[in-house]
């Protein structure tokens, strides 16, 4: 008998966490942190729902922070066995933690000192140290190859498209006659997305854990590489500087190929590209490591713009880089973290550059209701950055469908490769609202069997 539990990402777009059981076996697919709303955060801090010392193993699909955030917080509490992901997947999960331990004890620390927390002392969730006992015990698989982290459970990784070193995991379960099939879709990527393949078609299962982040959505259907051309060209003409907000790890370096690949083809002047973060350098050098990831087919590039390099982009990593940019007139382009504009040094470059009517904020992803990069994006008037209300003069403009993520189309046709429906679909990492509509649509159109399942809510798999 193999069992499914429900940790996380259920109704919920964060906080990946599948536990599968086989037997005697125990693994853990993904170890992601709860993001978001006051409510999900605070099961970080809640007792784990299962005992980590009884894990065989952990399975990773991808390295973003809903998916591996987590897992010192495990480490720290006693697990100690193997985490299996791509060579890729390891390398961005420890710049990814190692910046995550920082933040949390940057907050602990801000705690103590205004008096805030109800716990005396404030600790963070985990620290440097939980992180490195946790890269110890990464065990780097290559995609395609069969591997069993603990009998009768063997997977294999294939690509999902969605960032560097991502998966969707393919299961059985060999303890009977005929194998139990589970696929783990993992976050599925978009088709003809710049940087990265097309996801692989979905192997035939008997059960399909599925994510439905834009179950109900749809992506622009504008070419990315014409709107971000004709926004540069006007930011030309006005003299200044573009500045554009992004996350560190994917979009940073999915801007930069656009770039170059604008640069190559003459459709863009060759103007400076400074990505401006120190995480996002490290990130830059994996990708680069990585290359076999890339997807570099959405245009020529000659060698003087290469995907993720040249002569006019420049990594600024320390503190005195990052302000030696201040220094540049224009036009140039600066990209920079947080990707709505809550901090890091984005912040620092908008404080400067906002009153200047020459100059350009390039809006390339969501920003969230209460935060900078909505402000913004909203045209308000002034800005508060650093207990000052700066006036925003500077153009604003949108690129569209930049985010990672399949969308309903996306993902009803990568679904659509399957040969056979699954008996039993589970829709995970959407709100209601996008689970919902998929799961509908689903039953509807192609007579599925498909739960949204609820947190904790553990399913037999027969």
């Amino acid at each position: 008998m193999a069992t499914l539990t429900f940790h996380g990402a259920a109704r919920t777009v964060t906080g990946s966490k599948y536990l599968l059981e086989a037997d005697a076996a125990r693994v853990l697919v993904d170890c992601g942190l709860f993001q978001g709303l006051k409510e999900l955060r605070e099961r970080n801090w809640g007792p784990v729902p299962f005992d980590v010392r009884s894990l065989d193993a952990v399975v990773l699909t991808h390295a973003h922070l809903d998916h591996v955030g987590y897992l010192p917080r495990i480490v720290k509490q006693g697990y100690n066995r193997r985490i299996y992901a791509t060579d890729a997947t390891r390398d961005l999960a420890e710049i990814i933690l190692l910046d995550s331990a920082k933040c949390q004890e940057q907050d602990a620390e801000y705690a103590n000192r205004k008096g805030f927390s109800k716990h005396k002392p404030a600790l963070p969730l985990y620290e440097d140290r939980d992180v490195e006992r946790t890269m110890k015990l990464f065990q780097p698989i290559p995609r395609g190859e069969w591997f069993t982290p603990a009998s009768p459970i063997a997977m294999r990784f294939h690509d999902a498209g969605h960032l560097l070193g991502s998966n969707m995991i393919e299961v059985e379960i060999r303890n009977r006659p005929a194998p139990l099939r589970i696929l783990f879709s993992g976050d599925v990527g978009r088709y003809d997305g710049p940087l990265y393949h097309d996801p692989a078609p979905p192997t035939e299962c008997d059960y399909l854990i599925c994510e439905s982040t834009y179950g109900d959505r749809e992506h622009p259907e504008t070419s990315i590489l014409d709107a971000l051309a004709e926004v540069v060209l006007r930011s030309i003409k006005r003299g200044g500087v573009m500045l554009i907000a992004a996350f560190a790890v994917g979009r940073a370096q999915q801007l930069l190929y656009l770039f170059q690949l604008l640069k190559s083809a003459d459709r863009i002047p060759d103007i400076p590209v400074y990505i401006d973060s120190p995480m996002a350098c490290d990130a830059t050098a994996v990708y680069r490591e990585h290359h076999e990831d890339h997807d570099l087919s959405d245009g020529e590039l000659d060698p003087a713009h290469p995907a993720l390099g040249g002569r006019k982009v420049f990594l600024a990593r320390s503190p005195a880089e990052s302000k030696a940019i201040n220094r540049t007139a224009g036009p140039a382009v600066i990209i920079a973290s947080s990707g709505m504009m809550t901090g890091g040094r984005i912040v620092h470059h908008l404080k400067q550059r906002m009153p200047d009517p020459r100059n350009t904020i390039i809006i390339g992803g969501y920003q969230a209701v209460g935060t900078r990069g909505r402000l913004i994006e909203d045209h308000a008037p002034f800005v508060r950055m650093f207990g000052q209300d700066v006036p925003l003069r500077a153009a604003v403009e949108k690129i569209p469908g930049l985010s990672g993520h399949a969308d309903r189309s996306d993902l009803l046709k990568w679904l659509g490769q399957l040969p056979h429906a699954p008996r039993q679909t589970f829709l995970t990492h959407g709100e209601p609202e996008a689970a919902d509509a998929l799961a509908e649509e689903l039953r509807t159109t192609r007579g599925w069997n498909v739960a949204t399942p609820q947190m904790g809510q553990k399913v037999q798999l027969d």
